[in-house]
This record gives C-alpha cells, sequence and structure tokens, in this order.
C-alpha cells in the first residue's frame, strides 16, 4: 500500500498556526474565516483547511457551521487533570526504575543533559522547555512499559500550550536543573520515595506556575488587541 506524504505547505501552515496560538496572537475565544485567514498567510484553501482540521482534532480549534473557526478557551480544570495523570505515569515509572537492578541506557543520556556544571547549562527558554519535556518524556520510556510511553506522550501533547511558559524566569530554569539533576541522582542509589516526593512537588510547583503565568500573558495580550482595534 502506498503511504500519501504529508502535505509540506500545510505542515507549514499547522506549525504557524500553532506558533500564533502558542504566543497567543491568536487568543482563546478569537473568531476567524478561512478566507481571512488564507489571506493573512498567503496560503490558499486547500492546505489551511488541512491544517485547520488537524488543530481541531488536536483540540486547539473549534468549527461551527457557517459560524468559521474559533480558538478554544484554554481550560485550566482540564489541564490541572492533565497534570495529575501525568504525575500517576511518572511516579509509576520512578518505582520500575528504582526497582531494576540495571540501570536503563536511557538514563545515562538524561545524565549527559542534567548532571552537568552550571556553565555548560542551556538558558534559552524555548531550548530549556525542550530539554525538559524531552526529560520527562524520556524518563517514562526509561521505565520500559510501552502503553505507560504512549499515554504520557499524548498527556505531553496536550499541555504544551501552557507547559513551555514555566521557563520564562531563569528561578525556573535553575530550580528545573537542580530538581532535575536530584531526580537522577535519587534514581541512581534506587530511592523511590524520595525520588516521587521531589518529582510530585517539581511538577506541581510547574502547573501553578504556569498557570499565573499564562492568565497574565492572556490579559496582557487581551488588552493589546483591545488597544489596536480603537
Amino acid at each position: 500500500m502506498t503511504v500519501t506524504a504529508a502535505n509540506p505547505l500545510a505542515e507549514q501552515v499547522y506549525n504557524r498556526l500553532k506558533e500564533d496560538i502558542f504566543n497567543f496572537r491568536l487568543l482563546p475565544g478569537d473568531n476567524f474565516t478561512e478566507t481571512e485567514m488564507a489571506l493573512s498567510y498567503g496560503v490558499s484553501r486547500t492546505p489551511l483547511r488541512d491544517a485547520l482540521f488537524r488543530m481541531q482534532r488536536e483540540g486547539y480549534l473549534d468549527v461551527g457551521f457557517r459560524r468559521g473557526w474559533k480558538v478554544r478557551p484554554i481550560d485550566f480544570d482540564r489541564l490541572d487533570n492533565l497534570y495529575d495523570l501525568r504525575i500517576v505515569l511518572e511516579m509509576a515509572a520512578l518505582e520500575r526504575l528504582c526497582q531494576n537492578p540495571d540501570p536503563s541506557p536511557g538514563l545515562e543520556e538524561l545524565n549527559a543533559v542534567w548532571l552537568v556544571p552550571e556553565e555548560q547549562r542551556e538558558s534559552e527558554a524555548v531550548k530549556v522547555a525542550e530539554l525538559d519535556e524531552s526529560f520527562h518524556t524520556n524518563l517514562v520510556a526509561a521505565a520500559g512499559n510501552e502503553e505507560m510511553t504512549r499515554i504520557h506522550t499524548e498527556v505531553t501533547e496536550k499541555i504544551r500550550i501552557v507547559r513551555r511558559l514555566d521557563f520564562l524566569k531563569k528561578n525556573r530554569v535553575l530550580a528545573t536543573y537542580e530538581e532535575h539533576g536530584k531526580i537522577l541522582k535519587l534514581i541512581a542509589k534506587r530511592k523511590a520515595t524520595e525520588a516521587q516526593i521531589l518529582l510530585r512537588a517539581h511538577i506541581t510547583q510547574s502547573k501553578l506556575e504556569v498557570r499565573k503565568i499564562t492568565i497574565w500573558m492572556l490579559a496582557e495580550a487581551r488588552q493589546e488587541q483591545v488597544q489596536t482595534q480603537t
């Protein structure tokens, strides 16, 4: 069976749409038509529609008959539930890792990233966000349960819209390096309970931080939008 390659232009439009939503250039509740967006992006309707329906499937947009498209509001209760599910999965992964007598090769790769001198640490927010996501994803993958890894990957995608905001403050970058390093050292010592306590606190603090920053950024972006329109 022949597999049809993804439309490169639709992929570009998809990435641009997601970036506009992530950076609050398209705000929750904003409405737009396909014609307006096609003109704004300088593309035809076909690749645009491919990208829009992909964003709809992923939960970022809603579409209504004769009402056009709408950026879906951020559901903080749903995000809280996803963060709670993430904690459950990662706690289980830590338990498995600490019970394994042989160190996982995946952990060695994480050690090479997070157990480094301060002068070798990444400081750029976007890059740290990518490294942080990779840390937690690979931590679960290292436990060796494919179904747990699959579900965790899905959760990671759904919270990405706010999670990356956690690294806009320097103190959060520093805390992430310190806490990730401590978690890895505790796993190496097979101290599951201590590692789980630290991991739970680490994720819970991140959840609180991104909620505060998201609400603030939304208010700022909405105010700028109002000023532009007046």
